[in-house]
């Protein structure tokens, strides 16, 4: 078997490789590390490898399966890390020069759950800096390239991790996402990704901020892998006091199960967005499958408005109370426009903040009764196919002016509401661009947001589909 089989092969078959001794770790992790030494150079998706300590690690797997040793359900399979959550003994920055030496003492407790399952970390994957915004980019390694398009940004702020996956410079890359830091790169880099329900995988362990708002997930080129991750990182730990309490969630039996009389809703704009035309063309023609893998599919909006300003106020004043301190050492060395949300916003009184949370508690208010009528709600992932480098995201969509956050309307509420939500690829522009499929299921209904995204990548394949560049061996 050559390095781009292994390479592509899913995160269950290399983990059956290993057990069934036809493959070892050392041979797939030192594929992976050749892959990555291939092709990292053009689209900087890895920040940080620990090459040498990974061969190591496959070594001493490599002697537990000859001991045959109980193995774990990821023995021996490279796995990547976001560069915003933390790794012991291995330097996390989160894309800042103010930590640019910083080494954990410490794992997440998502990673301390996937080296138990028999996982071995390769390295980090690049981010914005602290994840503030939806593009991979930052003063300490520069900007992550589309594989795609590599004039083009992967989306953020998980592009480094969704890049990686593209490219299969590993079959399993860990983000977190706030306001969509999984399912934006997901949906430009043409990648399964998931974020699950707020609190079903515990954040003890990363750079502090967006508590309540963000979520560990998984970013994999098939539903199936997403879902045996979720089996290893999810359940209670009392370290994160938000942590749901059920201890196991079981994923891949329900995968098979099919969607009849699931009910969806179909929302192009989710009552106010503006999205470019061949986006809508393509998941409105994506949309279509479910209805013939029998579910009820309906056009229907939440009619809740735009949370975006409320999002906004409140995630540029947890940025400024995280850093104000740290701005007179290193204002010049922080991104320019990251900067700029601290100093707009460290003074911002308590009121304005408390009534920005108080419209997000209104929102959930205002979407808890659409998902009594609806099992899902399908959008497009982002309103726009993959834009330039150099830029935070167009501020002008089919002829039409709009706000910061005009070109991703459709993450970030999910993030307030703390619902589960995946994005799929469902097909490519004409000038072979990704687009994602959003699938947003009831609160805490993690597996039936996976299940109807298993039963669209069975009846629409996508794994197969490599970037060009990534058609090298």
């Amino acid at each position: 078997m050559d390095n781009l089989e292994i390479c592509r092969m899913s995160v269950l078959q290399m983990a059956d490789a290993v057990k069934t001794k036809r493959l070892s770790p050392v041979e797939i992790v030192d594929a992976v590390l050749h892959r990555i030494e291939q092709l990292n150079p053009e689209v900087n998706a890895y920040c940080t490898l620990v090459a040498e300590n990974a061969r190591r690690q496959a070594k001493e797997a490599e002697a537990a399966v000859m001991r045959e040793e109980a193995l774990g359900p990821l023995h021996g399979v490279p796995i990547s890390i976001k560069d915003l959550i933390f790794t012991k003994g291995i330097r996390t920055t989160g894309g800042s020069k103010i930590y640019q030496d910083f080494v954990p003492q410490q794992d997440a407790i998502a990673v301390e759950r996937l080296k138990a399952a028999g996982a071995i970390v390769i390295g980090k994957t690049n981010t914005s800096e602290f994840g503030w915004v939806g593009i991979t980019d930052n003063p300490l390694f520069g900007a992550t390239r589309n594989p795609w398009n590599l004039g083009l940004t992967p989306g953020g702020s998980s592009g480094g991790a969704a890049a990686s996956v593209a490219l299969c410079m590993g079959s399993l890359a860990i983000g977190n996402d706030a306001a969509g830091s999984i399912r934006i790169p997901s949906s430009f880099c043409g990648v399964f990704g998931f974020k699950p329900s707020f609190g079903r995988v515990p954040q003890y362990g990363g750079f502090p901020g967006w508590e309540t708002l963000a979520c560990t997930g998984p970013i994999t080129r098939t539903v199936e892998d997403a879902a045996l991750a979720m089996e290893v990182i999810a359940g209670r730990d009392d370290r994160d006091r938000f942590s749901l309490p059920d201890t196991e969630l079981h994923c891949l039996p329900f995968l098979g199960v099919d969607l009849k009389g699931l009910k969806i809703a179909w929302s192009k704009d989710l009552g106010h967005a503006i999205v470019d035309p061949q986006v809508l063309k393509i998941t409105e023609a994506a949309v279509k499958t479910f209805a013939s893998l029998g579910c009820s599919v309906e056009v229907a909006s939440p009619e809740v408005g735009n949370p975006e300003n409320a999002y906004l106020i409140v995630g540029a004043v947890r940025l400024a109370t995280v850093l104000q301190n740290k701005m007179e050492e290193w204002a010049d060395q922080i991104t320019p426009a990251l900067a700029r949300v601290v100093e707009r916003n460290k003074n911002r009184s308590a009121i304005e903040y408390f009534k920005a949370y108080f419209e997000q508690l209104e929102y959930w208010d205002g979407i808890r009764p659409f998902f009594e009528r609806y099992d899902l709600l399908l959008t497009p992932t982002v309103a726009v196919p993959p834009f330039e480098l150099g830029i935070y995201g167009p501020r002008e969509i089919a002829g039409s002016k709009v706000s910061p956050l005009g070109w991703m309307p459709f993450t970030h509420p999910f993030n307030i509401t703390g619902q589960p939500a995946a994005s799929i690829p469902c097909r490519w522009t004409d000038d072979g661009l990704p687009v994602g499929l959003q699938i947003v299921g009831r609160r805490f209904d993690d597996i039936t947001v996976l299940r109807a995204a298993a039963a669209f990548e069975q009846a629409s394949p996508w794994a197969d589909r490599l970037p060009p560049l990534g058609q090298k061996d």
